[in-house]
């Protein structure tokens, strides 16, 4: 399976997220934010950084990358896409996700191993986790806050849309402790904390990680 990893200026955690699709037994294949094609690959990852540097809002210019309009599309068909932190709020703004992600309701950046229930194992990327497990992994963010209208959220719970939560301490202030959100088709997905940094012993809190990239390797296997 080609896993594209998605590089935009200032993206941050392009190799590590590369590493990670590796680690699970995929190939993990290089995008740039320029490129118009996505080369063939079977799923894409927008990783974590400061893309464009956040300036207007974070994701906001990322949404108009020309390798966006072709993730849009794919995403359409079906293909699995994940976004993790800068990721997620590129999938925002290209309106892939709902609502949105603001400064953290402390107003300053965190990085913690961070403890999340997941609560939705049927989309590709979560198949390899048993429903409402508890995992570690890293968080990292200055504006990782996600908020929607009640509507919105209602519909997200109402749905089974609800991926992940924070567990015990809610690090930024996300309305009703999301952590991470899928589409209607459940092909997309938006994930605040890292799991990329979460699969090796050796660096981080263990392999919890890991299993998002092993999941999409499963489903496309079904």
């Amino acid at each position: 399976m080609r896993i594209g990893v998605v590089t935009f200026p200032g993206s941050l955690d392009d190799v590590d997220a590369s590493r990670a699709v590796g680690l699970a037994g995929a190939e993990a294949v290089p995008l740039w934010h320029g490129d118009h094609d996505l080369r063939g690959v079977d799923a894409v990852v927008l990783p974590g950084g400061f893309s464009y540097g956040d300036y207007l809002r974070c994701g906001a210019i990322s949404r108009f990358s020309p390798v966006m309009t072709e993730v849009v599309a794919a995403a359409g068909r079906g293909m699995p896409v994940l976004g993790i932190c800068n990721g997620f709020q590129v999938l925002c703004e290209s309106h892939l996700l709902p609502g949105a992600l603001i400064r953290n309701d402390h107003q300053r950046f965190i990085c913690r191993d961070q403890r999340l229930r997941i609560e939705n194992n049927l989309t590709p990327w979560t198949t390899g986790y048993a429903q409402d497990v508890e995992i570690t992994v890293v968080l990292k963010n200055g504006e990782g806050s996600y908020v929607a209208d009640g509507r919105t959220l209602d519909r997200l719970e109402g749905e089974g849309r609800v991926v992940a939560r924070y567990v015990g301490v809610n690090p930024n202030g996300s309305l009703r402790d999301i952590a991470g959100i899928t589409n209607e088709r459940g092909n997309v997905v938006g994930l605040m904390p890292h799991p990329e940094h979460a699969v090796e012993d050796l660096t981080g809190p263990g392999t919890d990680g890991l299993r998002f990239f092993t999941s999409v390797l499963a489903a496309a296997l079904v």
